[in-house]
């Protein structure tokens, strides 16, 4: 019989978060094992649910959700988001520049294969949030990565842009704040990296679906806030800020010099054509979420369940023997360093699949939000700080013994 292979395009296409080490996860579950999931920033399996005037708008709407709308979105939630836009300062937004998708992962893919063609480039960070790699992989692109330094804040290094800048690049994604870091840029660092999509002509790709979980006072500049002449596609959404994931409901807003990107634009409206429109019921959360500001505030004040169980995971990860970590400013993740040879670790999916085996609790290896060094992991801070002191005891019984073989 014929055997038939993947696409060669997904050759550099990984997402680990739901990839091997998951599959055993199930499989370990199979067999009765209860599994402390880490792997995923989804609030709702840690009992953080949405706003009550959230979920009663959507389920007040549902008979007028029956059929498609707008490819772009119902009029409401996009007249919501260009208010939205207009209140942190990014300006010039038509409800027409707006785009609501199944998840800001639907609109990443539309984004990148509305404007790439083979042998273009889009600058993405390492470590990044590995969808944006798989999207420019997949849409015959080339992802070249710029390095975010972990001894500055993992901000990005401003010269190592520079130096992968070339005629074929189209543009530059930013992550802000970052997943899988927890870092929050800086004005300064923001406007940097403007300059050089300025003097390069690039297009702009601000991925902010975490501008609302900020810890200790830090503040998030909208990267579209600061550049009015630059073509600038923002992404955002209400999957974390307002615990949703489930829904899929995200969006895309043009803003700047839309002048110089005409065609491309209409093939953005052309590809949100074709998939006709996004969950239209999620639709209906967008107005009464954007007008609710107090809930995810009450979460990362101090006393609130996402500070301090940041402050705990953070505190304990940088107790563990080997480990060292930038505390993450923003997000649901920790982002720890691990002393390699400490632990003799060349393979950190490995490390990931004995962990699992061991203490069944599952992490993301570092390598698999495109960082090359096994030294790395993702921990996610969203379980309540008594399933946290089960993670970290666990971990330090793993540790003492472990070297890899």
């Amino acid at each position: 019989m014929k055997e038939f292979s993947k696409s060669t395009k997904l050759d550099n296409v990984l997402y680990d978060i739901r990839g091997p080490v998951l599959d055993e996860a199930m499989r370990l579950e199979r067999e009765g094992h209860r599994i402390i999931k880490l792997n995923t920033g989804n609030p709702a399996p840690f009992q953080l649910f949405a706003p009550d005037p959230v979920l009663e708008d959507v389920i007040s709407n549902l008979d007028r959700s029956q059929g498609y709308c707008d490819s772009k979105g119902i009029y409401s939630a996009r007249r919501a988001v260009q208010l939205y836009s207009e209140s942190i300062g990014i300006k010039g937004i038509d409800v027409e520049d707006i785009f609501l998708g199944n998840g800001v992962s639907e609109l990443i893919m539309i984004a990148m294969q509305g404007l790439l063609n083979s042998g273009d480039e889009i600058l993405v960070p390492a470590p990044d949030y590995p969808l944006w790699t798989a999207a420019v992989s997949l849409s015959g692109g080339t992802a070249v990565h710029y390095v975010c330094d972990e001894a500055s804040e993992w901000y990005p290094d401003i010269d190592d842009i520079k130096k992968k800048v070339n005629s074929r690049t189209k543009g530059i994604v930013i992550i802000n704040p970052s997943n899988p870091t927890g870092a929050v840029y800086s004005k300064q660092v923001l406007e940097d990296i403007l300059q050089i999509a300025r003097e390069n002509q690039l297009i702009v790709f601000s991925d902010e679906i975490y501008d609302r979980i900020l810890f200790d006072d830090s503040v998030h500049y909208p990267t579209a806030s600061l550049a009015d002449d630059l073509l600038v596609m923002t992404l955002n959404g209400l999957s974390k800020s307002h615990r949703i994931a489930g829904f899929r409901i995200g969006w895309m807003t043009i803003s700047g010099n839309k002048a110089v990107a005409e065609d491309y634009i209409r093939g953005i409206n052309l590809l949100t054509s074709m998939r006709m429109c996004s969950n239209v019921p999620a639709q209906y959360a967008v107005q009464a979420a954007l007008g609710e500001t107090t809930s995810i505030k009450d979460l990362t004040r101090p006393g609130g369940r996402l500070y301090e169980q940041r402050n705990y995971a953070y505190d304990h990860v940088i107790d563990l023997p080997g480990f060292s970590c930038v505390k993450p400013k923003g997000t649901f993740y920790l982002f720890p360093k691990i002393d390699i040879k400490k632990y003799n670790i060349t393979d950190d999916e490995k490390f990931a699949y004995d962990l699992l085996r061991s203490k069944h609790i599952l992490l993301v290896q570092g390598t698999g939000f495109n960082w090359k060094s096994p030294d790395h992991m993702r921990i996610v801070f969203l379980p309540p700080v008594e399933d946290l002191k089960t993670v970290f005891t666990s971990l330090a019984e793993f540790l003492d013994t472990y070297k890899q073989t």
